[in-house]
């Protein structure tokens, strides 16, 4: 399957905000509607399902006027004390393996800590239906997959949000999917059940997926970078400077599918032609030289232009980057506090990148805590 690549950020926030471009397949991609596109695609679940990430137009309005609805401001800012706490828990698992114990820090706090946040906010009960929720978004995000686990996963995930969707409704609690379930458009329309479903299914693997990577990438970054550490040490620089340089230099999705050209677009004598499939490459927009200089490359805090486009531009901003950056603006800072002398275990050059086109981040990231 081939796909135009965006990797220039003017061009970019130009698409995607253009009603010629679509991220519905049901409609504008006609390898999807001539069934092309086989059920065991490694990239099926990012195309086939029903919710805003995938929705055009009014559909895509509808939609994402409901989850805002429900994702407010006032929610994710009462998160702050129940944050604090999952960091304060992890901390404490971390000092109890002493200080000269090697231990994935991908595993032991910058996966649990987003996990457990966006399972509370939706209503994912404790046990084994996160553990089963995370083993089906882990495999959909890791398209190296074979075929069968791939589809497998898929199908494991629309089955989960069934349930998770028919718990609610039954015994609604304080939380997201509940609110989704309840809430109504101002002029009547609702989320259908496949809507709602593939709407919860989003914010989870959305709310998690993203800031994992983020924490990984931002304590990468500090320890490979002690100046830049020691700059904000010193105060000369503070973690939202750390934070956002991450987002730029190493944002936590290397490349967005799908969209879809709805009619043919001339982009300096280039021909999108209709049909045709579209990639947002953001990394490479991230760093395009015309807006970062030639250093564009280069890991830098004190950076004059800290603009990015990690959490994507217009009306498929991400809705939940507010809480990405209150988990890390908690997590970053305490972790270097309580551990001043953390240190990666292995050399840096021996991590190993995800195996995928879309998430940017380690397989693992040991370290040692030190005293």
């Amino acid at each position: 399957m081939l796909a135009w690549a965006i990797t220039d950020p003017t061009l970019l926030k130009q698409l995607v905000t253009d009603a010629r471009v679509s991220k519905d397949p049901r409609q504008h991609w006609p390898k999807f509607i001539n069934g092309e596109i086989p059920a065991t695609w490694p990239l099926i679940a990012w195309v086939a399902v029903e919710n805003m990430f995938t929705a055009y137009g009014a559909d895509h309005t509808r939609l994402r006027r409901l989850v805002a609805k429900a994702f407010t401001g006032r929610r994710t800012t009462a998160l702050r004390p129940r944050i604090e706490h999952l960091v304060s828990r992890f901390l404490d698992g971390l000092a109890a393996g002493g200080p000269d114990t090697a231990v994935d820090l991908k595993a032991a706090y910058c996966h649990p800590i987003p996990m457990e946040v966006i399972c509370e906010l939706l209503g994912v009960p404790e046990g084994e239906m996160r553990e089963r929720e995370l083993e089906f978004v882990s495999t959909m995000f890791r398209t190296n997959a074979p075929p069968e686990e791939a589809i497998a996963a898929y199908q494991g995930h629309e089955a989960l949000l069934r349930e998770l969707v028919t718990l609610k409704r039954h015994s609604p609690g304080d939380d997201i999917t509940s609110d989704l379930i309840a809430v109504r458009d101002e002029d009547g329309s609702h989320l259908n059940e496949q809507e709602l479903a593939d709407t919860v299914g989003v914010l989870i693997a959305g709310g998690f997926e993203t800031t994992v990577q983020l924490l990984d990438n931002a304590v990468h970054a500090m320890l490979t970078h002690p100046d830049q550490l020691a700059l904000v040490r010193s105060g000369q620089a503070s973690w939202d400077d750390v934070i956002e340089e991450t987002l730029r230099a190493q944002p936590p999705v290397v490349n967005v599918p799908l969209r879809y050209a709805v009619e043919d677009i001339e982009l300096e004598g280039v021909t999108i032609k209709q049909g045709d499939a579209i990639i947002l490459s953001l990394t490479a927009v991230n760093r395009h030289p015309e807006v970062h200089g030639e250093d564009s490359d280069h890991f830098d805090i004190t950076r004059a232009v800290k603009e990015h486009l990690a959490f994507g531009h217009g009306v498929h901003y991400c809705l939940g980057a507010p809480l990405a950056r209150l988990e890390a603006r908690i997590a970053l800072p305490a972790l270097f506090d309580r551990f001043p002398e953390l240190q990666l275990a292995v050399p840096a050059q021996d991590l190993l990148p995800l195996p995928t086109l879309i998430s940017n981040g380690h397989q693992t990231l040991p370290v040692r805590t030190g005293r």
